[in-house]
């Protein structure tokens, strides 16, 4: 079966997720692009997007009406060759609209999963629930006698595990897009002792198709991405424990934050980052690593806490934040929760005081998004961390225990086995967490 048979027919399990939606955008315009190839003229393409919730389903409609507009508009050009045996087809208007109906064409939304029964690949991004993971792979398999291949997102479970309990076979591998999959580049690509290597090859030339960046992981659950991230947050929220003594816990939070973003120069701040993740989905991939890591307590009483009283995070529908451990304001860090009140507490009341506490950044500093843009980000890194090992400031100082943390993660990554070098632990927080430099360096060696 080569790659266009494939294919043919194609299932995303979570289809209407944050996730999911991403997946079936992608792969609709992959299959209509092949379908408008004259090599694959008499094939039928078919997505079968598969959701529990009829309305997400019905929203994903508009979701991707939207995105394959914008899509169309950024390939007129190939469009105008596609369809230039069709005289009804003149402006570019009516070619973009004639895309867009193509691409919709190929999607066929359903809440059953027995549409999956004759798809020949499954994209599961389920929920991150070995259970419920195992329990839907289980029932296309008993009814799918097709040798069917599953690409699961997970971002953090065994493909081992998922594999043996459903009897696959090596007929699975971990394919984990990063949010939001139709923006982010990277992709971790997971095998595990019994993956078989057609897999393998299809999976990197779907990859190359999307015009994405691959990264080996071996199967030890959290992978590089998780298992990177899960410990830096542990650390952060040690760091609020430790800073606990001498601050209210707003000002340990601000600080903590406030230093893993401007003094590490990172697009977000440690505990941003969780509320735009998800502290349920943080607490679930904690779990899922701590049960199958021994020999490391991989989880955090705080965020439970948190939890507890009702401190979730994550986006709106419409993709907006929602108040977490810190509180939002036109998508801006507004104020911080206070959980002895139950209430958050406004920046203004807290950012002063920490902010003379902390010290300034040092001299050379320059914001994340302008780093991004240097042409000679390692030189001027080296410059501005160099003043930092000088200046003895607490920002300083918290700075440089929050960049040997993450090393020593790194480096303890590439030990275990997760990652085969440093370049790939790096490459993952370069291109999936838009960091401006890679956790496994010199600067605080």
């Amino acid at each position: 079966m080569n790659y266009a048979e494939r294919l043919e027919n194609v299932a995303v399990l979570g289809a209407a997720g944050k996730m999911g939606s991403g997946i079936v955008l992608l792969t609709a315009l992959e299959l209509a692009d092949l379908g408008l190839d004259p090599e694959n003229r008499g094939k039928t393409f078919v997505l079968n997007a598969i959701d529990v919730s009829e309305a997400a389903l019905a929203g994903l409609q508009g979701y991707l009406r939207d995105q394959v507009r914008r899509a169309a508009e950024k390939k007129t050009v190939w469009l105008r060759q596609v369809y230039s045996h069709r005289e009804d087809l003149v402006e570019n208007y009516e070619i973009i609209d004639q895309y867009i109906a193509d691409v919709l064409a190929v999607v066929r939304p359903t809440t059953r999963l027995e549409a999956a029964y004759r798809s020949r690949l499954v994209f599961e991004a389920a929920t991150e629930s070995v259970d419920l993971k195992v329990r839907l792979l289980g029932q296309i398999k008993a009814h799918n006698d097709s040798d069917f291949w599953v690409f699961t997102n997970t971002s953090s479970i065994p493909i081992q595990e998922i594999d043996e309990r459903v009897g696959l076979d090596g007929r699975i591998l971990g394919f984990h897009f990063y949010n939001p999959p139709a923006v982010q580049r990277l992709v971790e690509l997971i095998t595990s002792a019994g993956t078989r290597g057609e897999l393998v090859e299809f999976a990197q030339l779907y990859a190359g198709k999307l015009r994405k960046t691959i990264v080996p992981a071996n199967d030890i659950a959290g992978f590089i991405g998780n298992g990177h991230f899960m410990r830096d947050i542990l650390h952060g929220m040690a760091e609020v424990d430790r800073l606990g003594g001498e601050f209210p816990f707003t000002e340990a939070v601000y600080m903590i934050n406030k230093v893993s973003q401007d003094f590490l120069i990172r697009p977000m701040g440690i505990f941003q980052l969780i509320d735009y993740v998800g502290l349920d989905v943080c607490q679930c991939i904690l779990r899922v690593m701590n049960e199958r890591i021994p020999g490391e307590n991989l989880h955090s009483p705080l965020l439970d806490r948190l939890l507890e009283m009702g401190v979730r995070g994550g986006q709106y529908a419409d993709g907006s934040q929602k108040d977490g451990i810190l509180q939002y304001q036109k998508g801006r860090p507004a104020g911080v929760f206070d959980p002895g009140r139950r209430e958050y507490m406004a920046l203004e009341q807290i950012a002063p005081k920490c902010d003379q506490h902390l010290g300034a950044p040092p001299e050379a500093m320059v914001p994340w998004k302008v780093m991004l843009g240097q042409a000679d980000k390692e030189t001027q890194l080296a410059r501005i961390f160099g003043q930092m090992k000088e200046m003895g400031t607490p920002g300083a100082e918290l700075a440089a225990r929050y960049m040997r943390r993450s090393r020593e993660i790194g480096e303890r990554l590439v030990s275990d086995g997760v990652a085969a070098a440093a370049d790939d632990v790096n490459k993952v927080l370069l291109t999936g967490f838009y960091h401006v430099y890679g956790p496994i360096n010199e600067y605080f060696a």
